[in-house]
């Protein structure tokens, strides 16, 4: 009887070990606004995952392109001033050619083209190993811009993929 009792309470235990899951950390944020009248285009989250990826939770709202798609970039620098050109050039900490996310060779800013349905929505998740935020990083995300481009990605132009004007931008900040 004991035997029986001893071996419940090692298979709850294990279980329990199994089930415990570590939560991710939210660690930065960036609030997406419109290039032209600074309204609130979007949310961008991000969160430091158990497996040592970063998590990025992106909504984006902009129904006058609805039914259509929009290119999203991480910038090098966070500052949206100049109708978001001072966040100058694409973020390319590895010096890769422009390209489509996950491909031979891209830009860890290439994020894409993102769909936007019938009412100008869009909600998108990517976990990378190539973002972190630590400070003393290559790859730290904080203090970059985002920019919403008004046309899609072509993943060929280099070094831009001729993604059309900024429409919206935000800067990537740390949570504390």
């Amino acid at each position: 009887m004991m035997k029986k009792y001893l071996s419940y309470a090692l298979l709850l235990i294990s279980v329990s070990i199994v089930s415990c899951k570590t939560e991710d950390k939210k660690v930065a944020a960036a609030t997406l606004n419109a290039t032209s009248n600074n309204a609130e285009i979007g949310k961008v989250e991000f969160f430091q995952m158990s497996d040592g990826k970063v998590k990025m939770d992106m909504e984006i709202n902009l129904p006058e392109k609805a039914d259509s798609s929009v290119a999203v970039h991480f910038h090098e620098h966070g500052d949206c001033g100049n109708m978001g050109e001072n966040t100058h050039g694409h973020w390319n900490p590895t010096n890769e050619q422009h390209g489509k996310w996950d491909s031979e060779s891209f830009h860890s800013g290439d994020i894409g083209n993102i769909s936007l349905d019938s009412k100008g929505q869009a909600k998108i998740s990517i976990s990378s190993n190539r973002w972190s935020v630590a400070a003393d990083e290559p790859s730290n995300i904080i203090g970059r811009g985002i920019i919403v481009h008004g046309g899609i990605d072509d993943y060929e132009t280099q070094p831009t993929g001729n993604s059309g004007p900024r429409i919206g931008c935000g800067v990537i900040t740390a949570i504390k």
